[in-house]
């Protein structure tokens, strides 16, 4: 059922407010508020929803070219580069910049760099976000960054966050898939053991667990499915499983969607559940109009942005996902959404652009950053008055 259809079937339908929910976001871009204090150190998520949110909403001339340069070279500014004779293996965008110190003391320079590394799911969003602003990627040096992603694979086939460990878990399955998908490169990663990893985390209701033996969960069912489809192994499920899936998230529907069975709806499942359906090519099971109703309900009319639950506080992460919801059901005045890599079909057909120039350039250097290259406005703009921010060398 299409938006349009229920339209046509004469259902009263309250509208989004996307020039409000446009201005939330711009609003995040310029200052974060003191509850997200706690936020600090993965401000690159919140920085993802506002401006992937902005392109969603057809929204991005809402910033000007030299904010757009300004969030481009903050974002370069977390970038680490490896250096392979003193901290191998550890490229990547940091979730914080407390490390980057400024300081004559060479001793306090040293300790620094030492906790100096690459994070997966700031290196996906930072990657996201360079993206969808329309750079051409020419400062990342592909294979190192890939290089990273396979340092923290686990002898399971899941991933670590970063080179000094953390859980390894689907949430950086998913983030590595979508590193090496974005940057058309898997060099020493293993898709085998990423594959077995993903299926042995297949519970006994269908869904996927984080790890082996947890709870199935809504957003780690997407990022098990999503993870298969960028490594281009979601072909390897049988029929019977596919559609074992498939029931467990068509059953999350109550109205909109839970992400466990026995819990409550949460707007931004509309996404989780909702991408993992599209991933599958089921999405037109659903009831769309319960679950539009549902994200309509957490919808703050006087300051945009939606929320997890109705009157509750609304925040860039359940503002992203749900308007990505609508989308996925054909909100008029929103762009549409590539359900694997979460960002809009505009930012994903610039990649597959960006991969169609990398093979053409094919060389035995053709990973090495190559920074004459011209496709990126934002970053040729030589009037522009932003400080471009120095890669930090890991040593």
């Amino acid at each position: 059922m299409s938006h349009d259809a229920l339209n046509i079937e004469g259902v009263k339908q309250e509208p989004a407010l996307l020039k409000k929910h446009a201005k939330f976001f711009v609003r995040f871009l310029n200052l974060l508020p003191a509850r997200l204090a706690s936020h600090d150190s993965t401000r690159g998520t919140i920085a993802f929803f506002a401006v992937c949110g902005l392109d969603v909403l057809n929204s991005l001339p809402l910033l000007t070219k030299e904010m757009q340069k300004d969030v481009i070279e903050w974002i370069y500014g977390g970038l680490v580069t490896s250096n392979p004779e003193k901290q191998p293996n550890c490229s990547g965008f940091q979730g914080s910049r407390c490390v980057n110190i400024i300081s004559d003391d060479e001793q306090l320079q040293a300790n620094a760099k030492n906790y100096q590394w690459g994070h997966l799911a700031m290196t996906y969003t930072g990657i996201g976000i360079l993206a969808t602003l329309g750079d051409d990627l020419s400062r990342i040096d592909r294979k190192s960054i890939v290089d990273g992603v396979a340092a923290v694979q686990r002898p399971d086939g899941s991933f670590s966050a970063c080179v000094d460990g953390s859980e390894n878990d689907m949430r950086f399955v998913f983030c590595a898939a979508a590193i090496c998908h974005m940057l058309d490169y898997w060099g020493n990663v293993d898709k085998e053991k990423m594959f077995e990893f993903i299926t042995s985390c297949i519970r006994y209701d269908n869904g996927f667990s984080q790890y082996l033996e947890g709870e199935a969960h809504g957003g780690t069912t997407f990022c098990a499915l999503a993870a298969l489809e960028l490594s281009g192994q979601l072909h390897r499920l049988d029929v019977a499983t596919i559609e074992n899936i498939k029931r467990w998230l068509i059953f999350r529907q109550v109205n909109g969607f839970q992400g466990r069975p026995n819990k409550a709806v949460d707007t931004c499942y509309s996404f989780w559940i909702g991408a993992a359906l599209r991933i599958l090519g089921a999405f037109e099971l659903i009831d769309y109009e319960e679950n539009r109703a549902y994200i309509m309900e957490t919808q703050d009319s006087i300051v945009g942005g939606f929320s997890k639950w109705p009157q509750s506080t609304t925040d860039p992460f359940h503002t992203y996902f749900g308007l990505c919801g609508l989308s996925f059901m054909n909100e008029p005045g929103l762009s549409a959404v590539m359900p694997s890599l979460n960002i809009s079909m505009r930012a994903y057909n610039r990649l597959k652009q960006l991969h169609a120039q990398w093979q053409v350039e094919s060389t035995d250097d053709r990973f090495v950053s190559n920074n004459k290259s011209a496709s990126s406005k934002l970053n040729s703009d030589e009037n522009s008055t932003s400080v471009t921010s120095p890669l930090i060398e890991a040593q």
